[in-house]
């Protein structure tokens, strides 16, 4: 029997950027992904802003670099470069590609009648009970710890088909969670930024949690790394180690931008807010004025 990533040469320097892989699948995704997003934007009719465009491109970038690089290459043979694929799949590329507004873009340029059908899913209950604080936190967080702690791995390796379907299921669950908390395309359901800021928060202590289980909990896909008779690189636990620091570490480092982004859009927010009660106290105030002046300016007074 054929064993995934088993006879590979040792993962070097020169290696890491020079081994690829032309992965029909990936690059299929990829093709779809960028080019319905490159002819929305020359549909649109309108300016649409660059910065939306640059982050859902980096987003379709990032995900065929895991996808085509070194890092898929040996994602059968060491731990960790599965853990950094899981990373990215889960937080760090939703995050570009919900700051591109895809739905917005769609909404903008997409026959009426299609609209009006994803209006409709939108408004929907299932729709409100997805993005709901409790159900898109649980979506982001849930993932790795079923992935890890109910057998799934070990199949995954095993399977091209079931790895497949795990790395869609990790960017559709990381999509949900960014683009219900960012809110910067329409949702369902708004959430208060405050709220958003302060689950957000939380989440760094679930990254911490799954660290630890990976980093102190048993091995992992034994007979898979066994067979692959990998005699370079880390021992299995030093692999695995590394691997609870990617998402451990590299989870909270990737959160940091989309903490940032919600405190950018929670402080934005209570300035349209305060410009909004500036205005209606100023109107008032100059209610008040004409009322006395046109008291004053009355017949026989």
């Amino acid at each position: 029997m054929i064993v995934p990533g088993a006879g590979l040469p040792p993962l070097t320097a020169a290696r890491l950027f020079t081994a690829w892989t032309a992965a029909p699948g990936v690059l299929g995704g990829m093709a779809l992904l960028g080019g319905g997003y490159g002819l929305g934007v020359r549909r649109l009719a309108g300016p649409w802003p660059v910065r939306r465009t640059v982050a859902f491109g980096a987003g379709v970038v990032l995900l065929a670099v895991i996808g085509c690089s070194a890092i898929a290459v040996y994602d059968d043979t060491l731990f960790w470069t599965r853990a950094l694929q899981g990373v990215v799949l889960l937080v760090v590329a939703p995050m570009l590609l919900a700051a591109g507004a895809p739905l917005t873009l769609a909404r903008g340029t997409l026959p009426g009648p299609v609209v009006v059908t994803l209006g409709r899913w939108r408004r929907s209950g299932v729709a409100r009970a997805l993005t709901a604080p409790g159900a898109a936190t649980l979506a982001l967080v849930a993932p790795p710890f079923v992935l890890y702690l109910t057998g799934l791995y070990p199949l995954e390796l095993r399977s091209a088909t079931v790895s497949g379907v795990v790395s869609v299921g990790l960017l559709a669950a990381g999509l949900l969670y960014a683009i219900s908390r960012l809110q910067i395309d329409p949702v369902p359901r708004t959430t208060h930024h405050g709220l958003t800021l302060g689950i957000a928060i939380a989440e760094v202590v679930t990254d911490g949690v799954l660290g630890l289980v990976l980093w102190l909990g048993p091995l992992l896909a034994v007979a898979h790394y066994t067979a692959v008779d990998r005699s370079w690189g880390p021992s299995p636990r030093d692999d695995q180690a590394i691997g609870a620091g990617v998402w451990w570490i590299g989870g909270d480092l990737a959160g940091l931008p989309f903490l940032g982004a919600i405190a950018a859009r929670f402080a934005a927010a209570d300035a349209r807010e305060a410009r909004r009660i500036d205005a209606e106290l100023d109107e008032q105030e100059a209610a008040g004025e004409r009322g006395s002046g046109l008291w004053w300016e009355q017949p026989g007074r």
